[in-house]
């Protein structure tokens, strides 16, 4: 990736934010853009193929980049693990500057059309998560621990836009039932593991999911199938 290509995307998705909260992530959005940037629209076009769908994405994959600096600037080795991650998943929702923005681009990834980009990109944010909070996972569990957690981030942004608390007080306290939940799910499968009768019910599933392996070489999502162990 060139600076150029680097520099030209953001100096569009710069030039589109004000046209969002009127005209949305369309492509009258991006024409406006092209425009206010000054970027040759063949040049545009080559940047972003898709036009402001592109942006909508980077603009997501920004949001992403400023919750990691910060995850890296803040020292969270006295919380306890969920409460990590319910940091980070603030954090997300705190590097959003223009509420507006999601707002629009949770409409956009609602379509048909594009709820595949929209599910992608909420996917790569929970991955982001867990893989700065250091999850080492090589099975199954790097799958459920993401999507758990997608879902967990999802249904978060849908409550925060609507939140009118001070300072998204409700917001927080949302999130911080969702984990709740969510650990009572980890909890429940630590007592099937521990439960000599359960354990053994669960031991061919058991055994079929530890050929599930965390995704080699394709930018994580989705992931492979090793085929059962003999």
């Amino acid at each position: 990736m060139t600076a150029n290509y680097t520099e030209t995307k953001e100096a569009l998705l710069q030039a589109a934010l004000p046209h969002v909260a009127f005209d949305g992530w369309s492509d009258a959005t991006f024409q406006a853009a092209v425009r206010d940037a000054d970027v040759a629209p063949a040049v545009a076009r080559a940047v972003c193929p898709r036009g402001a769908v592109d942006l909508a994405l980077a603009y997501h994959a920004a949001g992403d980049q400023a919750m990691l600096d910060r995850l890296q600037s803040e020292d969270l080795s006295a919380l306890r693990f969920r409460d990590r991650i319910a940091a980070a998943v603030r954090y997300r929702l705190e590097a959003i500057e223009d509420k507006e923005a999601v707002r629009r681009g949770t409409t956009l990834f609602a379509l048909p059309t594009h709820a595949a980009d929209g599910a992608k990109a909420i996917w790569g944010t929970a991955d982001a998560i867990w893989t700065a909070l250091g999850d080492t996972s090589d099975d199954v569990n790097w799958y459920t621990k993401r999507a758990t957690l997608s879902g967990v981030y999802g249904s978060t942004v849908l409550y925060w836009l609507g939140d009118d608390s001070v300072d998204h007080q409700a917001t927080w306290a949302f999130l911080d039932r969702r984990i709740d939940n969510v650990m009572q799910i980890e909890k429940l499968k630590a007592q099937v593991r521990e439960n000599p009768v359960l354990s053994k019910m669960m031991a061919g599933p058991n055994k079929l999911m530890q050929t599930i392996k965390r995704p080699s070489g394709l930018g994580g999502f989705p992931g492979r199938w090793s085929g059962p162990k003999n």
